[in-house]
């Protein structure tokens, strides 16, 4: 009886609780559910405050960039030259910088912070295994720094600091591409020689000077005791590279509007557009030096071989991965009919151009370079193949980015200068920078001109020197480069530097160029185009325009009769119909004002074949004769490719054949120059 009521009650027990253990099992999956759905309520919270909070900084620069805009149109209604929009920029960011680093103060939520996690680093990523469940947490920054203080509104401070990343691939590229793209290819190609000279040879120079005296400044303060980190040689250079890189947009605004020589013009656009490039490889080779053996800051001859090869190679790499991008949207827009569909067009110009940039990066290239010259070689090759509408907007939406982008950079520049929490300013490496880039600036511009003048026939004259002397402005490429790495003490002292070299020049060089141009007497001077390129555009324009747009003499013209099939299959319907016209493209591209001799696209006629007629090239050839005394000249039109055309209607070759007119004289106002 026993046994039987043990077994009635364990069986009364069993049946008890397997509903206990449901019951139990429910109300866990219940909590553990209400607690998942708390979880994710407070996340979704967090990401709306967080999505207000960027909407909120973002609103801070357009307000910044829509101040700046407003205080432009009053200054240019004033014709208030003394301070450019990229000082205002500068100026407002300044402003709410101090705003938002004294002004405002949000109380810090630590109660969700761990503060015992022991790692010897600070990994930029951080797994954490919660209750089997891994999650993955971000580096955002210090919330104390190396004394144990907090730092004061570091959460905020980080919101309105970007990852420079973004300027990179995002900022830079439209003032880089704008740069070659909107080049007055007429003053820059005439100069190019002297140019090139500036932007390579005398940015070398700069860097180098500038990397010596910083050197000696630096073994001083560690001598007296003033250095509170490590800062080698290499580091030395590294600045030197990047305050090489100048960005006189403040003194080419200005000089746009005053009219100034446009030989000084070219020469300070052409060497800040090029050196900028120059400066950003010849960085990536300074940090590519990497000797054998434990010290990398030694001296190794086979090291410095290295980075003088990557710096040829990133620089030629880059040029023809740009060139290559610019050559083929040429063709495209060549050879299909994308013309007829202007907004498509448009499109594809823009994302070939840009995607020149990304492209070079990705391949382990230098974007700037890339996009520099894929922008140059748009402007000289596809923009001829544009519809009218897309030549419009190409030019109206680069110069948009080009000037939203700048003036952010420059608005960026004055919040930075409190937003940045590790800034280290040294008073003896800040005098020494300031003398080091006057030495390297002078060390580049007096020397060289004195060697350029030996060569050339428009000399460079000493007030010309001094005003490239006085405007050599650093900008958004210096800043860019400095604030790329903040990592080390040596880093973040030359960020720190850097910042109070960009407010100085722009500021006060900028500012006071006006007072400088009036003092130096600057005033327009006749010009001479070099011969070796001329005889570079005779090539050019009777072979590489013809070849890759529609403008130009048809390659059935300029190309031997026995290359007259294929120059009938490259040479589109549209270059025989615009054979006959006026191109201002090629009219902008260069002339001699001395001489009156003007270079432009001859009026070919040709028969039914395609194949030009006789008298066009000798009708031409009397045309140019007759203009000029210079033997080079006669070679050059030789091939019947140079024309001055009288404004009266000429006869038809067919019917008549009039002797070569005599040459009138330069200032007939019955002539124009094509």
């Amino acid at each position: 009886e026993s046994r039987r009521y043990w077994r009635r009650r364990t069986s009364v027990s069993g049946a008890l609780l397997l509903p206990r253990l449901l019951c139990l099992l429910c109300f866990a999956v219940i909590s553990l559910a209400e607690n998942t759905e708390m979880v994710n309520v407070v996340t979704e919270r967090k990401a709306e405050e967080s999505h207000r909070q960027d909407s909120a900084n973002l609103l801070i620069f357009i307000t910044l960039l829509t101040l700046t805009i407003l205080t432009i149109w009053l200054f240019k209604h004033r014709r208030f030259r003394f301070l450019h929009e990229t000082g205002l920029a500068m100026i407002y960011g300044l402003f709410v910088g101090i705003i938002l680093r004294f002004g405002v103060h949000l109380p810090q939520d630590l109660s969700d912070v761990t503060l015992t996690c022991a790692v010897n680093s600070s990994p930029t990523t951080i797994l954490v295994n919660v209750s089997g469940r891994f999650y993955e947490y971000s580096l955002k920054g210090e919330v104390q720094d190396s004394k144990g203080h907090d730092v004061p509104n570091a959460e905020m401070l980080r919101k309105v600091t970007f990852d420079p990343e973004v300027f990179f691939n995002i900022l830079l590229p439209p003032i880089i591409f704008h740069a070659g793209y909107s080049l007055k290819r007429r003053h820059f190609f005439r100069n190019l020689g002297s140019i090139l000279s500036y932007a390579f040879v005398g940015t070398l120079t700069t860097c180098f000077v500038t990397g010596l005296v910083m050197y000696g400044c630096v073994v001083f303060m560690k001598v007296i005791g003033q250095l509170g980190g490590d800062f080698f040689f290499t580091d030395c250079l590294f600045f030197g590279a990047i305050v090489s890189a100048t960005d006189p947009v403040t003194v080419l605004a200005i000089f746009n509007e005053l009219k100034v020589d446009v030989d000084l013009y070219a020469l300070m656009f052409g060497e800040s557009v090029l050196n900028d490039a120059v400066a950003i490889v010849l960085s990536s080779s300074i940090v590519a030096y990497q000797p054998e053996g434990d010290n990398r800051h030694t001296f190794d001859g086979s090291a410095l071989l290295k980075s003088l090869g990557v710096f040829l190679g990133f620089f030629s790499g880059s040029f023809a991965m740009g060139a290559a991008t610019g050559v083929m949207t040429a063709l495209v827009t060549k050879f299909t009919k994308l013309r007829d569909f202007p907004l498509l067009e448009t499109a594809l110009f823009f994302l070939m151009s840009w995607s020149t940039f990304l492209l070079a990066e990705a391949c382990g290239f230098t974007g700037v370079v890339a996009v520099l010259f894929c922008g140059i070689t748009q402007a000289h090759y596809t923009y001829n193949n544009l519809s009218a509408e897309s030549k419009s907007r190409t030019k109206q939406l680069f110069e948009l980015l080009n000037f939203l982008a700048e003036n952010f950079i420059f608005s960026y520049m004055g919040l930075t200068f409190f937003s940045f929490q590790h800034h280290v300013f040294n008073p003896l490496f800040i005098i020494g920078a300031f003398l080091a880039i006057f030495l390297g600036r002078a060390a580049n511009i007096y020397p060289l001109s004195f060697l350029l003048n030996l060569g050339r026939k428009n000399k460079i004259a000493s007030n010309f020197q001094h005003v490239m002397m006085f405007s050599g402005l650093r900008g958004a490429m210096t800043f860019a480069l400095s604030i790329r790495d903040t990592a080390t003490y040596a880093r973040q002292m030359m960020f720190s530097t850097t910042l109070l070299i960009v407010f100085f020049t722009v500021l006060v060089c900028g500012g006071g160029t006006t007072p400088v141009l009036s003092l130096m007497q600057i005033r327009s001077t006749k010009h001479e185009s070099a011969w070796p390129f001329r005889l570079w555009y005779t090539f050019d324009h009777n072979y590489l325009k013809p070849f890759l747009t529609h403008s130009g003499p048809p390659l059935t013209s300029t190309l031997p009769a026995c290359c007259g099939p294929i120059a009938r299959c490259l040479t589109s319907t549209q270059a025989y119909e615009n054979a006959g016209q006026l191109n201002d493209e090629d009219t902008e591209l260069i002339l001699n004002d001395g001489g009156g001799l003007m270079y432009s696209d001859m009026m070919v006629s040709t028969d039914a074949h395609g194949m030009p007629t006789p008298s066009t090239s000798q009708a031409g050839l009397y045309s140019l004769a007759g203009t000029s005394d210079d033997p080079l000249d006669r070679e050059l039109v030789f091939g019947g490719t140079r024309l001055v055309l009288p404004t009266d209607e000429p006869p038809d070759p067919l019917t008549s054949f009039p002797p070569p007119p005599p040459s009138p004289p330069l200032l007939d106002p019955l002539r124009h120059r094509v």
